[in-house]
C-alpha cells in the first residue's frame, strides 16, 4: 500500500477484510467545530473516529504531546486497529490531521498506514457515500511499541543548535514563524528557532486539498532551502501541523523527525534562545 491512496483505491478496497479506514478529524477551539460530531454526521462507510484531543499526554501541560505507548495500543485496539491491518487515514480539518495520526501511528509501530489524498471532501465532492452514527467495532491486538528515531525532545533539539546535524523545519504561518504575529499562547516568545526554516503547512496542498507530489512538492522544500538528502526535523506550533511536514518528506523519500514540544514547549522555556525575522534560506 502507497503512503498515499486515491479516493477510486480506496473505493475498490473499502470491503477487504484487513483494511480499516479512520476519521482523524482535529480542530483547535478557534475553529468552533466539533470534530467527533461531525464523524456522526457524516463519515466513509466502516471508519472509526481516532480523538486526537484524548489520544494525547493529558497530564502534561504542554498539548498534544504524544501519550505512552501502553495507551496509545489500548486505543487503537479498541478502535479495532491491530497488527496486520492496513489502516487508512483521512481528515476533513484545515490542518489536515490524517498526518499527525499518521505520524503517531508510525511512531508507535504500525507498518501499512496511508493518507486519503483530499479526505472527506474529496470523497463526498465525488458524490461517494457517507454513513452516520457509530461503527460496530471488535478489539484486536495492537502491539506496544514506539520508535524514538521520529522523535524529537528538548534536549536534543538544544543540542542540535551546536551540531547543526539536523534541518529544523517549522509549519507556522510565516507571520507566526517571524515574530509579527504573537503567539497566542500565555507568556510564550514570538519568533522561532534560530537557524530553523519556514514551509508553512498549506503550501504541501494543491487548491482542491490534494497533496502536491513529486517535482511540485519538491519545490516546495528547495525554496526553504531543504535538503531532503540530509537530516530533517520539522516543528510548528504543537506538534500537530508539523507532521505535514514530515509527511511530504516521506513521499519524497526522508524520514523526518518531529519535535513533540515544538513552539508551545521552545517558546515558554526561558532558557531556550528565539529568533526573530523572515525566513533565511538555508545553504548548503
Amino acid at each position: 500500500m502507497d503512503a498515499l491512496v486515491t479516493t477510486d483505491w480506496l473505493a475498490g478496497e473499502l470491503q477487504a477484510s484487513d483494511l480499516r479506514v479512520v476519521d482523524a478529524t482535529y480542530f483547535l477551539a478557534e475553529h468552533g467545530r466539533d470534530a467527533a460530531a461531525e464523524y456522526d454526521a457524516a463519515h466513509i462507510p466502516g471508519a472509526v473516529f481516532m480523538d486526537l484531543a484524548e489520544i494525547a499526554d493529558l497530564s502534561s501541560p504542554l498539548p498534544s504531546m504524544l501519550p505512552s505507548p501502553e495507551k496509545f495500543a489500548s486505543r487503537m485496539q479498541s478502535l479495532g486497529l491491530g497488527d496486520g491491518s492496513r489502516i487508512v487515514l483521512y481528515d476533513n480539518s484545515p490542518l489536515h490531521t490524517a498526518a499527525r495520526a499518521w505520524w503517531m501511528l508510525k511512531v508507535f509501530g504500525a507498518h501499512d498506514v496511508a493518507i486519503l489524498d483530499g479526505g472527506l471532501a474529496k470523497w463526498q465532492a465525488e458524490g461517494r457515500a457517507v454513513a452516520s452514527g457509530k461503527e460496530s467495532l471488535r478489539h484486536r491486538h495492537f502491539t506496544v511499541w514506539a520508535d524514538d528515531a521520529r522523535v524529537r525532545r528538548l534536549d536534543q533539539m538544544k543540542a542540535n543548535l551546536d551540531s547543526k546535524a539536523e534541518q529544523v523545519v517549522d509549519a507556522r504561518s510565516p507571520a507566526r514563524f517571524s515574530g509579527e504575529e504573537p503567539d497566542p499562547r500565555p507568556a510564550t516568545h514570538a519568533g522561532h528557532i534560530p537557524g530553523s526554516a519556514n514551509i508553512h503547512y498549506a503550501t504541501l496542498f494543491n487548491a482542491d486539498g490534494t497533496w502536491k507530489q513529486g517535482d511540485a512538492l519538491k519545490a516546495v522544500f528547495d525554496e526553504a532551502g531543504i535538503d531532503l538528502a540530509k537530516p530533517v526535523v520539522a516543528t510548528c506550533g504543537s506538534g500537530i501541523t508539523a507532521a505535514v511536514l514530515v509527511f511530504g518528506a516521506q513521499l519524497l523519500g526522508n524520514t523526518a523527525a518531529l519535535y513533540d514540544g515544538a513552539w508551545a514547549e521552545w517558546g515558554a522555556d526561558r532558557t531556550t534562545p528565539k529568533a526573530m525575522g523572515a525566513a533565511t534560506v538555508l545553504t548548503a
